[in-house]
């Protein structure tokens, strides 16, 4: 009997209201030896409070030393195996928008790009665009036509959008074109080792190459975003849910379409919500009484930390910090707060660092933690350091939804 199996055996559905706070990328390095973290720097009397009536952790978003996508990070926060069942960004991002996404459709996240007249990549993000002009360089793409292929190319939000590529004999066992990294060349689209051969795999590399040298024609007067970096190649598998794995209602909270994507397809609910932290708050109060569990997505710690902005990260740990109370006005049964993985503003990227974790519940063993930061959820947080995969059973046993295991 696997772990999965023994979870479903012995899971009960109650009342209890459970909600997961995902703070993204809110791990941290301090700037300069000896300095603080971004959440040690940042003034956050409500998570400390909150802290030293919880129990608390360092959790490794999938192992030790693994950096993780926000893909795999989320899918094991959620109790899926990572390693298992990893989805590509570009399904993630369909799904995010509500594209109705074919079995044998092959879908990719799009960064828009600056190119130089070397052909080496200046700013993988185009300098962030507005959304509107994204939209106005996906109307242009769209315009592209393909051999043997169905072209579907829509706007995700700021540099972000996503192809999908549909017709007979296609793969998504493909590489990415984006390098990941400013300075260098982008890649050729090519099979993934052990795929050479596969004539689905060739085909889908041919036209994907074929597609970005088209943008590239098409981009070219369109600076900053004069060129198009693909990542997270995929197709699209159904999954079970967790309202079947857990017995819960649940819904999301998400401003960003990529993180609405990977609760669709952990089957949950999507509430509209406003741009703001305060605004996807507001939606978890209004929703409060009909769902058992809310997923709530921050994005702005991690789009500072990718951007090198500590300040900026700062401040976006404050903001959530003084929303905090209304959060606790609901009431929740089980709160967690953690973040999807690091992004120190140090490495301007994701990070193989453990994040933070806070527990509190009515049935929780507070430990000598003072702080919701990472010196003390070292030092002395009762959790002490545990997979992501473990968040689930950990909240469902707080809040009184798991049955004892065996005789």
């Amino acid at each position: 009997m696997t772990y999965d199996d023994v979870l479903s055996e012995i899971v009960v559905k109650t009342p209890a209201r459970i909600v997961l706070f995902v703070i993204d990328g809110v791990g941290g390095l301090p700037m300069e030896t000896g300095g603080p973290t971004e959440l040690e720097a940042a003034d956050t009397p409500h998570l400390d409070a909150l802290a030293q009536r919880s129990i608390c952790g360092m959790m490794d978003p999938l192992a030790p030393g693994i950096t993780p996508g926000s893909g795999p990070a989320h899918l094991a926060l959620f109790g899926y195996d990572p390693f298992r069942k990893s989805v590509g960004r570009g399904v993630l991002a369909a799904l995010g928008i509500g594209f109705d996404l074919h079995p044998s459709d092959v879908a990719v996240r799009i960064n828009f790009a600056t190119i130089n007249e070397k052909g080496v990549i200046t700013d993988r993000r185009a300098g962030r665009i507005p959304t509107a002009k994204n939209e106005q360089l996906c109307t242009l793409l769209q315009l592209l036509v393909l051999p043997e292929v169905e072209l579907f190319v829509r706007s995700v939000r700021e540099h972000r959008a996503v192809a999908i590529f549909r017709g007979e004999g296609l793969s998504g066992r493909v590489t990415d074109s984006d390098p990941q990294q400013s300075g260098l060349a982008p890649h050729d689209v090519a099979p993934v080792v052990g795929e050479e051969q596969n004539p689905a795999a060739q085909k889908m590399a041919r036209t994907a190459n074929n597609f970005v040298r088209e943008a590239r024609r098409i981009l070219s007067d369109h600076a900053p975003a004069n060129f198009i970096l693909l990542r997270g190649f995929d197709q699209y598998t159904p999954m079970p849910s967790m309202r079947e794995r857990y017995k819960l209602d649940c819904a999301a909270i998400a401003v960003y379409p990529m993180y609405r994507g990977v609760a669709r397809l952990a089957g949950m609910e999507i509430l509209p919500t406003g741009e703001t932290v305060v605004d996807e708050v507001r939606t978890l109060v209004r929703h409060f009484e009909t769902f058992t569990f809310f997923f709530v997505h921050v994005k702005k710690t991690d789009a500072a930390g990718e951007d090198g902005d500590f300040k900026r990260k700062v401040n976006a740990i404050e903001e959530v910090d003084r929303i905090l109370p209304e959060v606790l006005s609901a009431e929740p049964d089980v709160l967690a707060i953690t973040g999807d993985h690091s992004t120190p503003a140090l490495l301007k990227a994701h990070s193989w660092h453990p994040v933070p974790f806070l527990l509190h519940s009515r049935y929780c063993r507070p430990d000598p933690a003072k702080r919701f930061s990472e010196s003390e959820c070292v030092r002395r947080g009762g959790l002490g350091r545990f997979p992501a995969s473990q968040v689930m059973p950990l909240v469902l046993a707080h809040a009184l939804k798991l049955k004892k295991y065996g005789a």
